[in-house]
């Protein structure tokens, strides 16, 4: 089985995640492919990689799908395949968006036959800020499918998609993969030290895509770096420099809200590694660069107090999620920590 595994995923270009590619080969091979789908999983985790797979599969000339190796499987891979068209986020009135201009220009596109290959594939990346305009003309296309065109939809925030747009998706969920196969395949695809590639793995979260932009910019374990020094220091921090703390996170949502989702999952991991080294389990602590500050606050923080603001954190991120006021979460985040 772990062979036939590594076979798929080597043929899908994706580490892991054999549940999402397995799901995908059986549709193609019984003909019972969806006309469009909904690729679910945290930032990095490979949602773009499946997707163009996916566009490679329903295109690819070899007979063991995606083969990587054919003309469209190569173009689709450079970004050159005319019939497959990634749709990204642009700024509009300061936001950022998929617009309904967006959409109504894959509609005509997908109102033609393909041009260079068998299906016309068009990939929704971050489909959580397609503006309300843009998720309502989508469904026109949704509910009327047409059998030479896929739409792919990725998102980090399903909650954030129209409901009547993911009921009309097949749901495909990507997770976070193990530490140990984000490591092994750091060491041994990419030539990283153990030492780094176990760094790495653990702070990635299982999200070997943003291992691999790590790799190529510094500045991001640099950012991080700060981001947790800052979370370290506001437990010694007056109530007045935690508010003043809590107005500029408010605000940075306001504007980059993906930022600020990302501050929080670092503090979720941060208050986690606590409750590990409370319970005598060091080795598994994710922020293995920060342990000698991790364990000072272990010492003086009890399990309770830990178990609570780790249930703190996951309500201010549901309640920023059901679009809370950002203000008073975050007002409320800094009165309960310990």
């Amino acid at each position: 089985m772990k062979a036939i595994q590594n076979r798929s995923a080597q043929m899908w270009q994706i580490i892991g995640q054999p549940r999402a590619t397995t799901l995908l080969e059986r549709s193609i091979e019984t003909g019972q492919l969806s006309h469009a789908y909904l690729f679910v999983g945290p930032p990095h985790v490979g949602k773009s990689t499946l997707a163009l797979g996916l566009a490679q599969a329903v295109n690819c000339q070899a007979s063991n799908v995606p083969c990587g190796e054919c003309t469209p499987c190569r173009r689709i891979a450079e970004g050159k395949h005319s019939d497959v068209q990634v749709i990204s986020v642009v700024t509009e009135e300061g936001r950022k968006v998929i617009s309904i201009s967006q959409v109504k220009e894959m509609q005509n596109a997908a109102s033609l036959p393909p041009f260079e290959g068998r299906h016309k594939v068009f990939i929704f990346d971050r489909a959580e800020l397609l503006s309300q305009e843009a998720a309502n003309r989508l469904l026109k296309t949704l509910e009327e499918p047409s059998p030479q065109v896929l739409i792919i939809l990725l998102t980090s925030r399903e909650s954030d998609v129209l409901p009547t747009v993911v009921s009309r998706c097949q749901r495909v969920e990507l997770r976070p993969l193990p530490t140990p196969l984000v490591k092994e395949t750091l060491a041994e695809r990419y030539s990283i030290d153990n030492q780094r590639a176990e760094l790495l793995a653990r702070v990635s979260g299982g999200c070997l895509g943003w291992a691999l932009l790590a790799l190529q910019d510094e500045a991001l374990l640099q950012a991080r770096g700060r981001r947790l020094a800052t979370l370290a220091n506001l437990r010694e921090a007056t109530i007045i420099q935690r508010f003043a703390y809590a107005a500029e996170l408010a605000t940075q949502f306001s504007k980059r809200r993906e930022e600020v989702e990302e501050i929080l999952s670092l503090w979720v991991r941060w208050w986690h590694d606590l409750l590990l080294i409370r319970g005598g389990n060091n080795e598994s602590i994710t922020n293995v660069d920060h342990q000698a500050a991790l364990l000072q606050q272990a010492r003086d923080l009890s399990g309770r107090q830990i178990t609570d603001f780790i249930h703190r954190l996951q309500e201010a991120r549901q309640a920023l999620e059901q679009n809370a006021n950002s203000r008073l979460v975050f007002d409320n985040l800094m009165l309960s920590m310990p």
